[in-house]
């Protein structure tokens, strides 16, 4: 057959085809990119009204402090708004240098590196790390930038059930063992709000000569005073590398790994995210300082979204809500039912509080649910009212009895 004769195929063909988020948007069931006006923190407004937010990432609200937003206005007037290059030919300023050092001794490694996101650093590490003929293994819940950076390796790519040891055990025993091995997991899961069972991890990464990496988004700033979840268990020291990003407790935008010195060389010269991604904005970097301090000099504010999470859990599972295995102020609805989800976040949405909508595949099959996230800064009488709308909404909605 003249394969020039045979029927072309329009690759946006699959664009037409997609219609869910056009059909949910014309019903008014729409839970993503929505445009706030405004947002204050802990309140945001949506087409004028006040809604109260539940569903931040910023767990200290340190992005309204006082000396955050100085810090990045400071830096704008210093250095402009942009480097206009990568950290590898002209983009790096003693200002990113500075806040490595300050990361490597706050987190406790030799050394750190700082990349333009969150998803950059996770995505450049494994990358660069993982050659053909080594093998990453990650658990199924791993942020997406851990499986990116996996996929973009030129290594073996292997998966073990949620937090299960034995299950990594047996992954790692199933694999060559002249590789060279890299476990990559979260320290908080961003979804669940459950800590790794790290020392367990460590215990069987050092059974099978695996290195070891944790990905602390969202434990960093929360966990141990804010040093991560490492710091947590108190084994620092013997986790290899540690990720995180500056888009949640640290009030900014950007990420950083730390570890040896030597190892963290091989990576500056290897990771493509990195060198070839323009470096992070002054202001950004002078925000993540200004943070840093603020989290040394102010430990009230770790304390605080520890405070707010505990009665926040006592409180929704008083309620009747199914909030999983959460440990930390990521606290979950769960529902299970995909459009219960939608309809009960549309709910509570027009009622006046924020919270995520979470289906599949963000989530696993049967695991719909909204999840929820506490700051330092909400007030006693917003979260509050944030349970009365959940209360009476949930009610209404066949969630709670």
């Amino acid at each position: 057959m003249d394969t020039s004769q045979a029927q072309q195929v329009d690759l946006f063909q699959k664009t037409r085809e997609f219609t869910r988020s056009r059909e949910a948007k014309q019903a008014g069931f729409y839970p993503f990119f929505t445009p706030f006006d405004d947002s204050e923190g802990t309140i945001l407004t949506y087409h004028g009204r006040e809604v109260i937010m539940i569903g931040s990432n910023n767990y200290l609200g340190l992005t309204t402090h006082p000396k955050v937003r100085q810090a990045s206005m400071d830096a704008i007037k210093r250095y402009g708004t942009s480097c206009t290059g990568s950290r590898f030919m002209n983009g790096t300023l003693g200002l990113h240098v500075e806040l490595e050092e300050r990361l490597a001794k706050f987190i406790g490694k030799e050394r750190a590196l700082v990349f333009s996101t969150g998803y950059q650093t996770n995505l450049g590490v494994v990358s660069a790390l993982i050659s053909r003929g080594d093998v990453v293994v990650t658990d199924k819940e791993a942020h997406a930038c851990i499986v990116d950076g996996a996929l973009l390796s030129q290594g073996e790519f292997k998966r073990f059930r949620h937090s299960d040891t034995a299950d990594l055990d047996r992954v790692l025993a199933r694999s060559n063992p002249a590789a060279g091995k890299l476990v990559v997991i979260d320290g908080v899961y961003s979804m669940g709000g459950d800590i790794a069972p790290l020392p367990a991890i460590l215990e069987v990464c050092q059974k099978h000569g695996a290195r070891l990496a944790v990905d602390d988004a969202h434990s960093v700033g929360v966990l141990a005073q804010g040093r991560g979840t490492a710091a947590h268990f108190g084994i620092t020291d013997q986790v290899d590398l540690i990720t995180g990003t500056f888009s949640k407790s640290f009030a900014s935008i950007g990420g950083f790994v730390a570890g040896d010195d030597v190892v963290l060389e091989y990576i500056q010269h290897h990771a493509r995210s990195l060198i070839f991604s323009a470096s992070l904005p002054a202001a950004n970097v002078a925000a993540v300082l200004a943070a840093l301090d603020v989290i040394e000099q102010e430990p009230e504010y770790v304390q605080r979204v520890w405070d707010n999470s505990a009665y926040m859990k006592e409180k929704l599972s008083g309620l009747g809500f199914n909030i999983g295995n959460s440990e930390t102020p990521v606290i979950p609805l769960i529902i299970g039912d995909d459009m219960r989800t939608i309809f009960f976040w549309k709910a509570l949405f027009e009622a006046g509080v924020f919270t995520n909508a979470v289906i599949p595949p963000a989530v696993p099959p049967n695991m719909s649910l909204l999840r929820t996230s506490y700051m330092s800064t909400h007030t006693r009488e917003q979260l509050d009212r944030a349970l009365e709308i959940l209360a009476r909404v949930g009610k209404e909605y066949g969630i709670i009895e």
